[in-house]
């Protein structure tokens, strides 16, 4: 298997088999694919996907402090980070089971789509994340979704009271972090990006409204 800098960038740093590689490449097809008619990332990031997209959503994976459950991705879009870490876990951990919340239609049938060829145990809930009945995650993600406060709340009504929530900001977070103590109170560790020195991943738990 030939990889480009980018795959083997990927490589160094998740040691997968050539199963889940071929599987990644598929869904980095998908993308490409699709991205001409749907905005799944923006253009620019295309040609750094492996970088950009593919290592920085594996990275919350081995962040997960259960092995298998029900792991909720809310606001998946092109499926970073949930359909990355739902590959790994094919692999790696194939006691999970995924949903993922995505409330555009075209953006949720491409993830309908890439699971069904990948034959990823992935349910698609095409509705916005207020609007559902309470999915009881025992891990749940989210990249680039909403402000932490408001974050906050989609994970208090998904998430099991044991639950972990893996939640990746950017440069701003210290900031949201303190924002969303005045409304709540949590356990929160941070975890330093690998692929931006600016952003962290936030891994949240015990939730409660102050």
């Amino acid at each position: 298997m030939v990889k480009g800098h980018g795959e083997a960038e990927f490589c160094k740093n998740f040691d997968v088999s050539r199963e889940t590689m071929q599987k990644l490449q598929t869904y980095a097809e998908l993308v490409n694919k699709w991205s001409g008619t749907i905005n799944l990332v923006s253009k620019t990031s295309l040609h750094d996907m492996w970088i950009r997209h593919f290592l920085d959503s594996a990275q919350i994976f081995p962040l997960a402090k259960v092995s298998s459950g029900h792991w909720v991705d809310l606001g998946s879009g092109g499926g970073f980070p949930g359909i990355v870490v739902a590959i790994i876990a094919s692999e790696k951990a194939t006691g999970f089971r995924f949903t993922f919340v995505e409330s555009d239609q075209r953006k949720a049938v491409f993830l309908q789509t890439v699971a069904r060829i990948l034959a990823l145990p992935i349910t698609v809930v095409a509705s916005r994340i207020e609007k559902i009945a309470p999915l009881s995650a025992d891990i749940l993600s989210a990249r680039a979704l909403a402000p932490l406060e408001t974050l906050i709340g989609y994970t208090d009504w998904h998430l099991k009271p044991a639950g972990q929530a893996l939640l990746m900001k950017g440069e701003t977070f210290r900031r949201e972090v303190d924002r969303a103590l005045e409304i709540w109170s949590f356990q929160s560790d941070e975890y330093p990006s690998i692929t931006d020195g600016a952003a962290v991943i936030l891994s949240l738990g015990d939730i409660k409204r102050v």
